[in-house]
């Protein structure tokens, strides 16, 4: 496990039980509505659905409600447990990482992700793995934070460097870690993936019609196009 892999599972692992409440308070309520947007970009034809860095398992819970077949996946025991708490039998769940998936070529009808590429080393190579497991012609679909532009970016900046750092102090010292690390790693990301770049990378990695929407004034980011191929 790389530096930036092991870092990302020990920052998140302590917040199991005050995920899902605590991420949509300091989002103000927006992470599940763009959670359940991403759900929308599948095709309402059922099929079997991997969630990559499932988390708790929010994703996957609401793909259940539309009638997929899902597996999780996730690098983190501690989320996974919760992820088991949540969705039980429902689900097959597997520890694993999004780097090398441990299934064969084009195992699942469609593939969901969310907050994954800002914690892997190397991001076109971890989505030519996320498309290999992807039949041709099926749906993946990511979520990832935005970065505000025009006038909103003075807001969120404020809001990510002072009053995330500030209100996770007051929860617990994880979130307090979690509030720091958020900004600069938003950033870092898209400096390097704008959303052009971003775009091109999915089409390289063998996904076509890319899509991209913008929610929450820039806030949130959902990607999604259909693996090439037939």
């Amino acid at each position: 496990m790389s530096a930036r892999t092991e870092h990302a599972r020990t920052l998140f692992a302590p917040l199991g039980r005050s995920y899902d409440r605590v991420g949509a308070t300091l989002s103000f309520g927006q992470d599940p509505r763009w959670r359940r947007f991403l759900v929308t970009r599948l095709p309402a034809d059922g099929g079997r659905v991997l969630d990559v860095a499932t988390g708790t398992g929010l994703v996957a819970e609401r793909l259940l409600a539309r009638g997929f077949e899902v597996t999780v996946l996730d690098q983190s025991p501690e989320m996974l447990a919760r992820a088991r708490a949540r969705l039980g039998a429902r689900v097959e769940l597997v520890d694993g990482s999004a780097d090398a998936l441990p299934f064969a070529d084009g195992s699942f009808d469609h593939l969901t992700f969310t907050y994954l590429l800002r914690y892997v080393d190397d991001p076109p190579a971890t989505l030519r793995e996320l498309t290999r497991v992807v039949r041709p012609g099926g749906t993946i679909a990511m979520l990832e934070f935005g970065l505000p532009r025009g006038v909103w970016r003075p807001a969120w900046s404020l809001w990510v460097d002072v009053g995330l750092p500030l209100a996770g102090r007051l929860i617990s010292p994880g979130w307090h870690e979690v509030g720091r690390f958020l900004g600069g790693s938003i950033r870092e990301f898209h400096a390097r993936y704008p959303e052009t770049e971003l775009v091109r990378l999915w089409r390289e990695a063998g996904i076509g019609g890319v899509a991209t929407r913008r929610l929450s004034l820039g806030g949130g980011l959902v990607v999604w196009g259909r693996r090439d191929g037939r």
